[in-house]
């Protein structure tokens, strides 16, 4: 058994090795047959440096912190309300959910035509906007799910203590959902830091995110595979390191937060 779980696990890491593989090749070694295993370099790598990736990579931390900060206590706060006070009744809870049932190629040119009245075209800001959009509604509804699974006679004896409901979300109920917090800012921090369709049509030479500047190097001269290679490894290390931290945090949000 143990010899087929780590021959399964081969099979799912054999792509990330790949790519890594390519990424410490040089292009004119990455297409040879039989596959070449060196020599490796970082020249690839320091490339991406040189260009336009160190711009965007600092564009899609920006955006997606910006998210992250903003966003997540405005889920909370309507999560908890969704869970607790049932605010709009069920009719609010599905206008949430029916916000991610919504292609984004419908939505994207009609926001690019607003944006472009507004200013907000082309700019990082715009771009965030997008993003809280979208992703409001998703960690809202995946903290409702955690609000609930709350007891609820903490929070009542809270307020026969003279607590305002106030006091009882910020002392009590945010302490105790600090997994589900987690879990959420974590997944939306992920869905902007992946987003391709919105940050290709919305934003700027100046304010490209990586999954965009990672499309440009699919040139007329093919594919430079071992630069997207280098960008596609150093794109997901902050989410892995990420996810790796609070991976402890993020299996019990997931877990408890499920919706029932």
């Amino acid at each position: 058994m143990q010899c087929l779980l780590w021959a399964f696990s081969f099979w799912f890491l054999l792509p990330l090795v790949w790519t890594l593989r390519s990424a410490l090749l040089p292009e004119n070694l990455v297409y040879k047959l039989p596959p070449a295993w060196g020599p490796w370099t970082g020249e690839n790598f320091l490339k991406l440096f040189h260009g336009p990736f160190a711009r965007a990579f600092v564009n899609s931390f920006m955006v997606s912190g910006s998210v992250v900060l903003i966003g997540l206590p405005i889920a909370a706060s309507l999560g908890y309300a969704l869970a607790r006070f049932r605010i709009g009744g069920h009719s609010l809870r599905f206008l949430v959910l029916a916000t991610q049932m919504l292609p984004p190629i419908v939505l994207v040119l009609p926001i690019f035509a607003l944006f472009r009245i507004i200013g907000l075209a082309g700019k990082l800001v715009g771009l965030t906007v997008a993003y809280l959009a979208f992703n409001i509604p998703f960690m809202a509804w995946l903290l409702m799910g955690f609000f609930q699974g709350l007891p609820k006679e903490l929070e009542e004896a809270a307020l026969i203590d003279g607590a305002t409901p106030f006091s009882v979300f910020f002392r009590i109920v945010l302490p105790l959902s600090t997994p589900g917090l987690f879990a959420a800012g974590v997944l939306g921090f992920i869905l902007s830091w992946n987003e391709f369709l919105f940050a290709l049509l919305l934003s700027g030479r100046e304010s490209q995110t990586v999954p965009v500047v990672l499309a440009t190097f699919i040139t007329q001269r093919g594919i430079l595979f071992s630069q997207v290679s280098a960008g596609v490894i150093l794109s997901i290390l902050p989410v892995a390191l990420l996810a790796r931290t609070v991976d402890r945090y993020l299996v019990e949000g997931l877990t408890l937060g499920g919706v029932k």
